[in-house]
Formats: structure tokens, C-alpha cells, sequence
């Protein structure tokens, strides 16, 4: 099914079961214990041998000799896995090659060999037995000093320009030019990568943590150098990925491999320092932004510069994309430049790109407000734009910035914010308030589904979507019901495995409105199956409590299904939308901070956002969403860093005790509001994406109510205290 044009009559639209808070239908598995994640499918894969990687002891380099057997002979070992004898591994899309290294070493940690055992114990003794010896090569690990190597990107992230930036933002009255710092940032979901692979001739099974199951089948069977058709993944239940979960990792491919030597299944996890040395991670940016504007505050000029480094071969952090589309300005530039770094993989983040372009966007907009005495969100305000700046005959889809601005100031109480820093206090504590635009892409992809109708009127929903912790189960189910005229729980549904239709997997923040928008299509087609079946008209036929009319008569929706089970399966398409609207989600965050006046400790005290995003399907696994990404954001303001050993180039706090993430002592109370919003540009289900939007802005939101608190601004993130400290005003 393609969609082009907003249905005239839609059945979702009915909204007696989608847009309700429903519970996570998956909640009741994963509070008992009961839910089977990638290393507990021990019923599924009996008698699993165990495996362990061997991460390179050096960032950059080559193996001069690797000896393994020792390791071979150690208690319970059963095979031991090595570039050397693995086999030749083909190139997949998602930089595979890399996954098992040999003789050359690209980053720490890179995996170099498995050890196989009959327990996990015996098979980490023996790795610690494989010897290696290493040629070392000098690497570069500091973006800041390989900048100036760095090399303009090709296709969509090259630069952009529109009018003639440099010449107005000289002419400006009012300007600004600052540089603005992200670090490197980890994933650190609970699961780690686990995988567990079994062979029978030739078919391959894997269980696996991960967020898109046809792009990882694909990438495993050309890694393998095996028939796609031959591979199955199989992921119901992911413990968080956040963009770490996207593609093929070493732990699923060296478990294949693993799996064929010992001739019997294996299972793999990483080690939390393997995951953050070894997988993706968010990667540090340097920012440049320049803004010009009038004296009434209207934006003039607007240009923003980032540098990012990757692995040879790799992909820019695409930090400007924000702010060529959030801001009017009739002279814009974007740049982004992409260092080579000898660090482990640079890749996507919850809201890549947008995430870290607006922790310096909106400090430089707070700042721009600052020397024009204007109101922060009145600023905002004047200068929103209905249409893509760059690209002004495509208009927005839906754009409603304004009405999250103003709304959420006035819910926040913004009136109350004294207009000049450091002004505010409660005893030793400086209090400020902060805000910041939300801003992030609303991207579809294609979809399927496979529905199933049996002769109790069960509705069954066949997908290969993940669900990530996300309520993927929750919302399918919705329209499954919505769509079918049932009860929820006369749905089950079916996800993440690779012999369902492809689905849009879970990445982007389109999960919810693709993958529903594909269970929708292939609804529409099991509508008119089931018509026919009853000998209706299907373009009269109305589908509502259980049961289905038309021409004066109604019948159970079982009926149908008497005589065998009905299956019906599609899949929604989108054309070129994309060219005729600019299709994005807005929202504002609003912060309240206090400040430690003596010790600089900064306690986040409130938190609002406001989110226009389409038509929320279920506002509780929605907020559920939200406020997650407030978390992260507030963690990504205050704590969030990957420290490089720039000497030897590896993350040192590469562990859940090192690398500090917000506990719910340090998430205080969080608030999200929802506008009445749908959008027919979108989808059928006039949805948007939220599960992103929540983290956009909200660092900055953070760093501009700690200027407000103290008079100090800090462009160099985590907003730790040793940066505010020196410069904190007197205690009077």
C-alpha cells in the first residue's frame, strides 16, 4: 500500500482504542522475570557452550604474532576463534569488516579472537591465555588536534548555503561567535550486546539484542558469505539500545562463527569495557555558530560549523542539521568537517545529529538573546519560520514551536525567571530557570506486516519489530484492535523475528508510526478479505465491537475465520513525500536549576517539555518515552563523558562505575505535555516520532538556567563543577 494523500475515511480515526493509555502488554513478562532476552533463550538453544572475546590490547597497529595455544588447551575449551582461521568474511553494509581484526588493528579493544568453552568461567580463564604481541603505530586520538585535517563530507552533509552569510553577518549590529564542546557519550543500556547462535546444515539461527533485524540478517549473511534466506534472527525483547543495537555486532558474528567450529550453540555477551570500546558510540563535536541580527532581534545571518571524527571510512556526527530548518535568517551556511580518529566506531546516539547540534545551538540562541536584551523565548519566538529556510516552496507539514513555547512558558511559571543571572536565591543556593527548543526530524520508512484471523476472532499481528523498551507490543496491538473493531486483548502480537514481514525496525523515532502505519496497510487488506468472506461490500463494511455490518446486517468477526484461518499481508510506502513536505517534530524544554553558591553542585529541580508530535498514540508509553529522554539529556548536561586516554587511545571509563549516568536521585520532578496535534502528511496514523524529540534541547536547557542561576556560562559540556567554581559571584 503506498500513501500519498490523507484517507477520506479512515478507520484509525474511530480512536476508541488507539490514543488511550493503555498499560505495556509486555510490562507483566518483564517485571516476572519471564520475558526470554538475546542470552536466555536457553530453551530455545540447548546445551550452549559459552564464548568470550579477546579485545586488542592496543588502538592502532598490527598483530605480530598471536598465539593460541595454550588457550586451546585450557579446561573445557572447544574452539578458539582467530582472523586466522575464520575463514574469509565478506564486507556488509554497516562497516562489518572490522568486527574480527587481524593482523591489523583499528581501535582498542577490537575483537581478535573467541574463546569457546563449556562454561562461561573456563572460556574466560582460557582468553586470558591467548598471547599476543603488537607493532604499535602511532594513532590520533584528539579531535582538537586534527582538526585541521578534517575534510568536507559528500551528498547530504555537505555544506549548504543559502544567501550571503559571511557579507551579512559583517554587517550585522548585533553578533555573536562562539565555539561550543560535546564529548564522546556511551549508549550504556542495561542489556549488554548478547547473542546466541546455533547451526543446523546450513541454517543459521541467531538470538540477538538487536533494533533492526533485516539490516543485521543481511549484514550477517554477506559478512558469512552465506544465502540471506539461510540466516534467522530472532530478537523479541531488547533491554535498551538507543542506537548501539542498530547493525551487526562482533559478539553476534563471532558467535556464528563460534557456533560453526563447535558444532553446537553459543552464546556471547560483551563485557560492559568490550561494549564501550568495542561497539559505537555518540562522538565528541567542536561547534562553531555565528549569529547576526537586527536590533529588534530578528536573525540576519546564521551559520554553524561542527567537526567530528570517525574510523577511516566512517560518517560525520551531523550536528548543523537542526539549524538549517529551526531558525528563519535570510543568509545561512552549514559546514560539517570529518577528522579521522583511532578511536572505536563513531555512530548513532539517540537524535544523532540534532542531540549534540542543539546542545550548542540553543546556548548560542540564550547567548544571541542575552546581547539583544530580549526575552529568551520571545527571541525564539521571532523567528520561527513556516517554510524550510533553505528550501523555501517546501512548507512544513505541521510546525507548532510557537504554541510549545508559549504554552510551556506559561504552565513553567517563566514570568517568575529574573531576567538577570545570579540574582535569585534560597540561602547558599542560586536558583535559575533555562529553556530550549526541541527540534527533530520526523522520518518514515517502510513497513510490513502480516495479519492472522482464526476462527475465535483472535487478531494475530506477524511483524519483524523490535521493541526496545519503547511499547512497540502496546501501540501494534492498539491498531490491530482499532483497525479490527476488537477488544485488545483479542490481539497478540508477533515481533522481532526475521521470517515476519520487514518492518521499520526500531532507529529514527519512526518505529511507532511506521511499523503501525504497515500493521494498518495490512489491517485494510484483512478488512476486505474479511468482507468478501461474508459476502459485504468491504467499502461499506464497519468493523466495531467484534463483530462486522453492512446492508442492514452485522456477524461476529469470527465467522469469518470458520472455515480455516485468514492471512492477509501488506506493507505502507511513501512515495515522494519527503520532497513535497518537510516533515519534523517540535517541542520546548523548560529547566529549573539550583546552584550550589560554595561547591558549584548543580541540582536539576524541574523539568517540562512540551511536544508536538503528531498524533500520540499512547500518551503513557509516549511520556514513558519522554521522560527517559529528559534523563538522558539532563545526564548528557552534567555528567555524560567518554574520557580519551589521548596517549594510547582508548575510553579509560569504559565502565558503568566510571562512566556516570542520572539515578533517580539525581531526576527530579519531570512533567510532559502533548499537544492536540495530528498529521495526515505523515502516515495514516497522523503520528509522529517522540522517543528522540524528548533528548533535543534539553542539555541546553539545562546549561541556560545555570547562566541564569550564576552568571557563568560554560560552552564546554559536561557541566561539571570545577567549571563554574572560579567564576561563581560572592557569597554576600
Amino acid at each position: 500500500m503506498k500513501f500519498s494523500t490523507p484517507a477520506t475515511t479512515n478507520p484509525i480515526d474511530q480512536m476508541k482504542v488507539l490514543g488511550r493509555p493503555f498499560d505495556r502488554i509486555d510490562g507483566p513478562a518483564k517485571t516476572t522475570g519471564t520475558a526470554p532476552y538475546a542470552y536466555e533463550q536457553h530453551e530455545a538453544a540447548p546445551n550452549a557452550a559459552y564464548g568470550h572475546v579477546v579485545g586488542a590490547g592496543i588502538a592502532k597497529g598490527r598483530i605480530t604474532s598471536i598465539k593460541l595455544d595454550e588457550a586451546r588447551r585450557a579446561p573445557g575449551v572447544i574452539a578458539v576463534i582467530s582472523a586466522d582461521n575464520a575463514g574469509a568474511l565478506g564486507k556488509g553494509k554497516f562497516n562489518t569488516a572490522r568486527l574480527l581484526a587481524g593482523p591489523d588493528i583499528q581501535h582498542y579493544h577490537q575483537a581478535i579472537a573467541l574463546v569457546v568453552a563449556e562454561t562461561f568461567e573456563q572460556a574466560r580463564a582460557a582468553a586470558n591465555l591467548v598471547k599476543v604481541t603488537y607493532a604499535k603505530e602511532k594513532g590520533a586520538y584528539d579531535l582538537a588536534k586534527v582538526k585541521g585535517s578534517a575534510t568536507e563530507p559528500k551528498g547530504e552533509n555537505a555544506d549548504t548555503k543559502v544567501g550571503d552569510f559571511e557579507r551579512a553577518y559583517a554587517g550585522a549590529p548585533v553578533r555573536l561567535d562562539a565555539t561550543y564542546r560535546t564529548p564522546d557519550q556511551s549508549h550504556a543500556m542495561m542489556e549488554p550486546h548478547a547473542s546466541i547462535a546455533s547451526w543446523e546444515g546450513e541454517q543459521l539461527t541467531v538470538w540477538t539484542a538487536n533494533q533492526m533485524i533485516d539490516w543485521t540478517r543481511g549484514d550477517l549473511a554477506r559478512t558469512l558469505g552465506i544465502p540471506k534466506e539461510n540466516v534467522r534472527l530472532v530478537s523479541p525483547y531488547i533491554g535498551g539500545g538507543f542506537g548501539g543495537k542498530l547493525f551487526l555486532r562482533s559478539e553476534a558474528l563471532l558467535a556464528a562463527l563460534g557456533a560453526r567450529a563447535a558444532k553446537r550453540p553459543v552464546k556471547v555477551a560483551l563485557s560492559r569495557p568490550l561494549m564501550i570500546n568495542n561497539t559505537t558510540h555518540r562522538p565528541a563535536t567542536i561547534q562553531r555558530i555565528r549569529i547576526g541580527a537586527t536590533r529588534d532581534g530578528k536573525i540576519s545571518a546564521i551559520g554553524h560549523e561542527s567537526w567530528s571524527g570517525d574510523l577511516a571510512g566512517g560518517q560525520p556526527e551531523t550536528a548543523v542539521m537542526q539549524t538549517r530548518l529551526l531558525y528563519a535568517g535570510a543568509h545561512r551556511m552549514t559546514k560539517m568537517r570529518l577528522a579521522v580518529l583511532d578511536l572505536p566506531e563513531g555512530n548513532a546516539m539517540r537524535a544523532p545529529g540534532e542531540a549534540p547540534g542543539l546542545m550548542a545551538l540553543e546556548i548560542a540562541m540564550d547567548e544571541m538573546a542575552d546581547k539583544l536584551k530580549i526575552d529568551p523565548v520571545t527571541f525564539r519566538i521571532l523567528n520561527d519560520t513556516k517554510v524550510d529556510p533553505e528550501k523555501p516552496s517546501r512548507p512544513f507539514s505541521q510546525r507548532r514551536l510557537i504554541d510549545c513555547l508559549r504554552s510551556g512558558a506559561d504552565k513553567f511559571g517563566w514570568k517568575e525567571r529574573s531576567a538577570e543571572p545570579g540574582k535569585k536565591r534560597e540561602g547558599r543556593w542560586l536558583i535559575g530557570m533555562g529553556v530550549a527548543s526541541a527540534f527533530r526530524n520526523n522520518l518514515v520508512m517502510k513497513s510490513g506486516a502480516r495479519i492472522r484471523l482464526d476462527g475465535k476472532g483472535v487478531v494475530t499481528v506477524e511483524t519483524d519489530m523490535t521493541d526496545i523498551g519503547t511499547g512497540s507490543y502496546t501501540v501494534i496491538a492498539q491498531t490491530a484492535a482499532e483497525m479490527m473493531g476488537v477488544t485488545i486483548d483479542k490481539v497478540v502480537v508477533r515481533l522481532g523475528d526475521s521470517r515476519f514481514p520487514v518492518s521499520a525496525g526500531s532507529g529514527g523515532q519512526w518505529g511507532a508510526n511506521s511499523s503501525t502505519a504497515g500493521v494498518y496497510a495490512a489491517c485494510m487488506k484483512m478488512r476486505e478479505a474479511v468482507a468478501q468472506k461474508l459476502g459485504m461490500d468491504p467499502a461499506e463494511a464497519q468493523f466495531a465491537g467484534g463483530a462486522v455490518s453492512a446492508g442492514g446486517k452485522s456477524v461476529p468477526l469470527a465467522q469469518a475465520a470458520q472455515g480455516g484461518e485468514l492471512v492477509a499481508e501488506d506493507a505502507m510506502e511513501y512515495g515522494d513525500l519527503d520532497k513535497k513536505f518537510q516533515q519534523s517534530t517540535f517541542g520546548a524544554h523548560f529547566v529549573e536549576v539550583a546552584v550550589d553558591a560554595v561547591t558549584g553542585e548543580t541540582r536539576v529541580r524541574r523539568m517540562l517539555a512540551v511536544c508536538a508530535a503528531g498524533r500520540i498514540l499512547n500518551p503513557k508509553s509516549a511520556r514513558s518515552q519522554v521522560i527517559g529522554a529528559m534523563t538522558m539529556g539532563l545526564g548528557a548536561a552534567l555528567m555524560e563523558e567518554l574520557v580519551v586516554d589521548t596517549r594510547t587511545g582508548f575510553f579509560v571509563n569504559h565502565d558503568l562505575a566510571g562512566y556516570e549516568v542520572p539515578v533517580h536521585a539525581d531526576v527530579p520532578h519531570q512533567e510532559v505535555v502533548f499537544l492536540d496535534e495530528t498529521d495526515p502528511m505523515s502516515s495514516p496514523m497522523k503520528a509522529k516520532g517522540v522517543g528522540e524529540l524528548g533528548i533535543c534541547g534539553v542539555a541546553a536547557a539545562i546549561a541556560n538556567a545555570v547562566y541564569n542561576a550564576t552568571g557563568v556560562r560554560v560552552r564546554d559540556y559536561p557541566l561539571t563543577l570545577d567549571k563554574l567554581l572560579e567564576k561563581m559571584p560572592a557569597m554576600s
